[in-house]
């Protein structure tokens, strides 16, 4: 009999719907985690990640927006006409399915930029949410969404 490995618990914080209009003004930005040998951020540093993520979140509602509207369109159509070929029906299957994946990974990627800046706002950016270690500033300057550090985040995915 084998045992089951159990996930490790992960402590996000909830996420507050940003408008995009809503700037969020940074804390103070030398005091956010960083790894050792790493220089504290700077609040120029911290204001062009918080530029990046509200960027990223009219570009995503944007998207989801988009995908929604084609959705609508494709289910609309795909219960018209009930002798239509089933190439035809599996093709527009296939549209569908394909744009439902384009609709939830903007939605995902909108969530996490959301979270992102929530963490700023909370001053608990650059904090690994599995293992509370810090993630670091170079890491977070290329993906500003990352929640994981690097050896949490290999952990994940290796399960």
């Amino acid at each position: 009999m084998s045992t089951a490995r159990q996930a490790p618990a992960i402590h996000a914080l909830p996420v507050k719907d940003t408008s995009p209009s809503k700037h969020v003004e940074p804390t103070n930005a030398s005091q956010l985690p960083v790894r050792a040998g790493e220089d504290p951020w700077t609040e120029a540093e911290l204001a062009e990640v918080i530029e990046i993520l509200e960027a990223d979140i009219v570009r995503f509602r944007d998207q989801l927006a988009t995908s929604t509207a084609e959705l609508v369109g494709l289910l609309r159509d795909g219960t018209e006409g009930a002798g239509r070929d089933p190439a035809d029906v599996g093709s527009a299957n296939f549209e569908r399915d394909a744009e439902m994946s384009l609709a939830n990974n903007a939605r995902e990627m909108l969530d996490q930029s959301k979270l992102a800046l929530r963490h700023i706002e909370l001053a608990t950016y650059g904090s690994c949410d599995n293992c509370g270690q810090p993630i670091g500033k170079g890491r977070l300057q290329a993906f500003p969404r990352a929640t994981l550090c690097v050896k949490c985040k290999q952990r994940e995915e290796r399960r």
